[in-house]
């Protein structure tokens, strides 16, 4: 892999939306396509609709994968590589999940074994098809397929830890089986991190996949606790990607920032490029980081019904193709050289026990800790209380120093620390 820090964007039709492989339209996709191309992009993340491909468990439609395939063909007209998700699984407050798997034939997703063989099929030919492409980077398994596996989700596959593991391991075998040399991870939403009950981990994040892929949505807390312009707002991709170095047993292993958005009205459209600009030069000072993907590439149009209000306006590009003041900032950002950011070398220790996550979220000590070190002009990265020791692991990763959470923040009044 490159040393040079990938930019790219999580590809959003801007017509149709993803429903738009019903009616596959390969010119409005150019179209989009170009679009992107022309900020200086170099790469999309595209997502197939997984009832759309796989109506039957047995069945992958030959015309749906022709689509794909055209897709990455376009995109690679345009010098734009291509990482496929497969499961898809939860778009934007949707689910599409086969209906081989719901109500009468209802099934857990991650733990039935027929289920899981159909899930491998398919990833297998989706890798397969693209394995020879030059600009395909390698599949993501699904998109933060966690939410399926515990609350807030409404109707939950309940697994524990080790079965998500033995899903995630099957799967990933998978897409490699199918494009042996090509980059494979999977992906979660933040729950993975802050969350103590939900079954996918951050160690496996951190461990399982040949990358860590983070999202970062400041819409979880961060922006209501802290307001738009604030340390933790602004930073908060950041954080993520070097709170997820502390479950990494590689020292150097990448992380991708996969995906990263500013969200009405948390984040105003008058304010987006600021908070885009700071998001990413902070996120660039992280040692280690494969890539940015923005979130996403066109807004959805007003045309389709019952989106949360937040998702219409996240596009780089309107509905129509022009580029926002977020994508001139993005763009700028793609074209600027920049030397390798320096070590961090003061490390804060985080709970390796999974179930004290919440310590990390928005409003737990370690969350916190992490942000007065940054405001006091500290570069900090994490590490495990279980590692916070152990001199080899330290100084494979360059830190020096290590403080705990309690030596950061300041005792309540009349009380303990947390």
């Amino acid at each position: 892999m490159s040393s040079a820090v990938r930019f790219g964007v999580n590809y959003t039709p801007s017509q149709g939306w993803f429903h738009h492989w019903l009616d596959f339209d390969p010119d409005s996709v150019r179209a989009d396509l170009d679009s992107i191309a022309a900020l200086g992009l170099d790469h999309i993340r595209v997502f197939p609709l997984w009832p759309v491909f796989q109506p039957n468990r047995t069945l992958i439609r030959p015309r749906a994968i022709e689509h794909l395939v055209a897709l990455a063909d376009a995109a690679a007209e345009r010098g734009l590589d291509v990482n496929v998700d497969g499961l898809q699984g939860h778009l934007s407050s949707f689910d599409f999940l086969p209906a081989w798997t719901r109500t009468w034939h209802r099934r857990n997703i991650f733990t039935d074994p027929d289920v899981v063989e159909g899930e491998a099929h398919y990833l297998r030919t989706l890798a397969a098809a693209l394995a020879d492409r030059p600009n395909f980077i390698g599949m993501t398994v699904g998109n933060e397929v966690n939410q399926f596996a515990a609350g807030p989700h409404p109707d939950p596959d309940r697994i524990t830890p080790d079965q998500a593991e033995r899903w995630l391991t099957r799967l990933l075998a998978a897409c490699a089986e199918g494009a042996p040399d090509k980059l494979h991870l999977h992906a979660s939403y933040d729950a993975a991190w802050y969350q103590d009950d939900q079954p996918f981990t951050p160690a496996h994040s951190a461990r399982i996949g040949d990358l860590t892929a983070v999202h970062s949505w400041v819409f979880n807390g961060t922006a209501q606790r802290h307001g738009r312009v604030s340390v933790p707002t602004e930073h908060h991709a950041a954080y993520l990607v070097e709170l997820s170095k502390a479950w990494a047993d590689d020292p150097h292993r990448p992380v991708w920032l996969q995906e990263v958005g500013a969200p009405a009205p948390l984040i105003p459209a008058e304010h987006a490029a600021a908070f885009t600009e700071a998001t990413v030069a902070n996120a660039l000072d992280c040692p280690g980081l494969w890539g940015i993907t923005w979130w996403c590439s066109h807004d959805v149009s007003r045309d389709l019904a019952d989106f949360p209000e937040l998702e219409y306006g996240l596009g780089l590009l309107t509905n129509d193709r022009r580029p926002k003041d977020l994508a001139r900032v993005l763009a700028a950002a793609a074209r600027q050289p920049r030397p390798a950011p320096a070590t961090r070398a003061t490390a804060l220790v985080v709970p390796a026990d999974p179930a004290r996550r919440s310590h990390c979220a928005p409003g737990g000590p370690v969350f916190d800790a992490f942000f007065r070190l940054v405001a006091d002009g500290a570069r900090p990265t994490t590490v495990l209380d279980e590692r916070a020791d152990d001199r080899d692991h330290l100084a494979a990763r360059g830190i020096t120093e290590v403080v705990t959470p309690d030596q950061v923040l300041p005792a309540p009044p009349g009380g303990t620390r947390r």
